[in-house]
């Protein structure tokens, strides 16, 4: 049985990841978000972190972050926030 991943970092936390995501990972957060605009068209934050981990071996806590970020930018890009 498969745990369901939280998304809801404080944003602390989240910030902390975000910082951390180059050095971690060896990839700059534009990569990454390329890397979510060409996979899966999941329709649900939760399904796009776990294929990022899935797909890239990315811790779930990381990967549930730069989809955080990736789509808080681009609500941001849209006028949402």
């Amino acid at each position: 049985m498969e745990v369901p991943m939280s998304l809801n970092h404080s944003p602390e936390t989240q910030n902390k990841l975000i910082a951390r995501v180059p050095d971690i990972t060896g990839r700059a957060l534009p990569e990454w978000f390329q890397a979510l605009n060409n996979g899966p068209a999941f329709l649900r934050c939760d399904e796009r972190a776990n294929w990022l981990a899935d797909e890239h071996g990315l811790t779930h806590g990381y990967a549930a972050a730069i989809v955080i970020e990736h789509e808080r930018q681009r609500r941001s890009r849209m006028g949402f926030m």
